[in-house]
């Protein structure tokens, strides 16, 4: 664990943390959030809700895995409100975690991989049409109903990070 740790952070993850995946729970409110379809994609993308799987079999299958690990990705706001900011550093925390997700599943193919937001491995989804990179694709921890601040300190990461911040945070088990 401790080499992907390092790792993470020499890809330039903010913070790095083991997390125990028998420790993670799933909350229906943070379904329900994905069912308001803010971002578009409820519905409409294979690693999202309702084609990810309903809660049980989330659960099930992130507590079928014995370790794990949260990463962050921290930007720097200009202000505190910063829409170019906020993607700037949603950018660097996609592109990070999608480099870093290759290098697990290459030693652990079975890893499961959950970042922030839809899937963006092809730009535009291929639903309903089977995905093209299964073994790519890259859920959102909402969508498998974990809330993020919880999990956040339950590994004892901080969620806030200060005034003019934006955090992204992502995990991986395997």
């Amino acid at each position: 664990m401790t080499d992907w740790i390092k790792r993470a952070k020499e890809l330039g993850f903010d913070a790095a943390a083991p997390l125990d995946p028998a420790a993670l729970t799933t909350r229906e409110d943070v379904r329900d959030m994905c069912a308001e379809d803010k971002c578009g994609a409820y519905g409409r993308n294979w690693t999202c809700p309702p084609a990810c799987g309903d809660l049980s079999a989330c659960l099930e299958k992130m507590h079928g895995y014995r370790r794990g690990m949260v990463l962050q990705t921290v930007g720097q706001m200009t202000r505190t409100i910063d829409t170019k900011g906020y993607a700037a550093a949603l950018e660097k925390h996609r592109r990070q975690f999608i480099d870093l997700a290759e290098e697990i599943r290459r030693e652990q193919p079975d890893a499961l991989c959950l970042g922030a937001g839809a899937c963006t491995v092809c730009g535009k989804c291929a639903w309903p049409e089977p995905c093209r990179f299964p073994e790519k694709a890259l859920s959102s921890m909402e969508a498998y109903g974990l809330f993020v601040t919880q999990v956040c300190r339950d590994c004892g990461v901080p969620y806030h990070h200060g005034p003019k911040t934006v955090t992204y945070t992502a995990c991986v088990l395997f």
